[in-house]
């Protein structure tokens, strides 16, 4: 599994997730800052990423395309380092690798973890 950490998450997770055997990029290497959520969903999808993020406007962007693809991983937590939450968000992306693999939406927080399937519906 490849994923696009997005600007609003720390590029300390690269390495974090690099360590635990994924691949992994900020996106601050490889497009612009000033990047819509749009334009770096567009391109997670097009070069079969997972979004990482703690933006809750990717869910958003999901509902409304109803597309299956990126899947997003948002990190719900007042504190995104991963030492603090790495450990939680690493369990959720092992127990949901398949659905990640077809489509989801998985949001993590400490205490739990919720997984939503591709395309998202009301």
């Amino acid at each position: 599994m490849k994923f696009l950490v997005d600007m609003n998450v720390s590029p300390s997770w690269v390495g974090f997730l690099i360590e635990a055997g994924f691949d992994a990029v900020h996106w601050s290497n490889i497009g612009r800052a000033d990047a819509t959520d749009g334009e770096v969903m567009r391109w997670a999808a097009a070069h079969d990423y997972i979004v990482l993020t703690c933006d809750l406007d990717f869910g958003a962007i999901l509902a409304a395309s109803r597309d299956r693809r990126p899947s997003v991983v948002q990190l719900r937590s007042d504190t995104l380092a991963p030492d603090e939450i790495g450990s939680h968000a690493l369990t959720a992306i092992r127990q949901c690798r398949q659905a990640l693999t077809e489509g989801a939406l998985v949001s993590v927080d400490a205490g739990r973890m919720r997984l939503r399937i591709l395309p998202l519906r009301e």
